[in-house]
């Protein structure tokens, strides 16, 4: 809280995405059994976010709950348990976090309880379960992420609070609210009224949405006198064409969204952005990789008392170590003016510049979502694919 009142803190990026890249993750569970398993290329990207400038280490326990860890086939609790995977996730923010001066933070997120529609009591002993771990280690403060809907993550707001660390909240919706049609500006208020101490959003969708979702938050909660910090961790890639629940709809989730990457100075940009509307917490969620997050520290070095992170030593801001480059063509592109107004193609002539996104509707209190053990079969793809023939 101190930090977030002197400038600007700056977030990690996504772990699940980068992981899965580098064949440690596998997509789908998107659970986070490498800190078990793979610990060394864990605490490799700890440590390459913060050279980054990145001044929180956040736990890798995205979808690190029991009821996750054991949904749908997925053995990792069978296997090591959540505590243990849990545990291992704080080892290693813990460490690259004192190497670097880091914050750690330990992180929660919804569950397949809640979507299976099992009731507050069953949710919350899930969350308790991964923050007696936190605790335990006594992180510095516990973050609420990746919530669609309000009422669960008030529930996980009410557990976090009960430990006496600070708590951020931030739900993965964009300016339409959340999935059962609670706006963002009511979201904002509600997860203040909660009791959070910072709120905002992230993942499901890029910098420009997210801030805009962001900025009705902001005004609803002003009108009620609420002021608490203000946090953003959108996803690293262009979504304009997402609808209500962001880039899982759109065709190209989870395996072709490469194309859709920001660059490095559309995050510079995104920095500013936030920065200027009045965020504090900045980071980045999927797709956002280490160069992401050192654009976003050198955009702001001024603000953070004009020390450049440790990853920048080969790197000259704005392209000026282009300067030794042999052609003269390339070293005539070192200059700032040159990469924040280029317009970069795709190089994919038969790409269409928007995809049209699946929209199924379906969220929490559907059939189709209620938790289950056993593996999904070829059947129940049948069945999945003969509802979005009817839709």
């Amino acid at each position: 809280m101190e930090r977030l009142a002197e400038g600007p803190v700056l977030g990690d990026g996504g772990f699940v995405f980068a992981l899965e890249k580098r064949g440690y993750v596998k997509a789908g569970p998107w659970t986070p059994e490498a800190t078990v398993e793979h610990p060394e290329a864990v605490r490799q990207l700890h440590r390459e976010f913060a050279r980054a400038g990145a001044d929180v280490m956040q736990t890798f326990t995205f979808y690190a709950s029991d009821d996750k860890l054991a949904n749908r086939g997925n053995q990792a609790q069978a296997k090591h348990s959540g505590a243990k995977i849990n545990q291992a996730a704080c080892d290693l923010a813990l460490e690259v976090a004192t190497e670097y001066g880091g914050l750690v933070a330990g992180g929660i997120c919804q569950t397949p309880t809640y979507l299976s529609g099992i009731g507050k009591k069953a949710v919350q002993e899930q969350f308790s379960k991964q923050l007696q771990v936190f605790i335990t280690n006594n992180v510095d403060f516990l973050i609420c992420e990746y919530f669609e809907h309000i009422e669960e993550m008030e529930w996980a707001i009410e557990v976090a609070l009960a430990t006496g660390k600070p708590v951020a909240a931030t739900m993965c919706i964009g300016p339409e609210g959340d999935m059962h049609g609670v706006s963002a500006g009511e979201c904002g208020v509600r997860m203040a009224k909660a009791g959070a101490h910072i709120v905002g959003i992230n993942c499901h969708f890029d910098p420009d949405t997210v801030l805009a979702g962001l900025r009705k938050m902001k005004e609803a909660m002003d009108a009620q006198g609420l002021k608490p910090y203000l946090m953003s961790q959108p996803l690293g890639y262009h979504t304009p064409d997402a609808k209500k629940q962001g880039f899982i709809d759109l065709p190209e989730f989870p395996f072709g969204l490469e194309p859709r990457i920001l660059t490095r100075w559309e995050m510079h940009k995104y920095a500013r952005d936030a920065w200027d509307m009045g965020v504090r917490y900045i980071g980045g969620c999927c797709g956002f990789e280490p160069y992401h997050v050192r654009a976003m520290a050198e955009e702001l070095t001024v603000e953070r008392g004009g020390e450049l992170p440790v990853a920048s030593e080969k790197h000259n801001p704005w392209g000026g170590g282009l300067k030794m480059h042999t052609k003269p063509w390339v070293r005539a592109r070192a200059r700032k003016d040159y990469w924040e107004t280029l317009v970069p193609a795709s190089g994919r002539p038969y790409s269409s510049a928007l995809s049209k996104p699946s929209n199924w509707g379906v969220t929490a209190g559907d059939a189709n979502l209620i938790q289950q053990d056993a593996e999904t079969t070829d059947e129940d793809i049948k069945k999945l694919s003969e509802f979005k023939r009817k839709i």
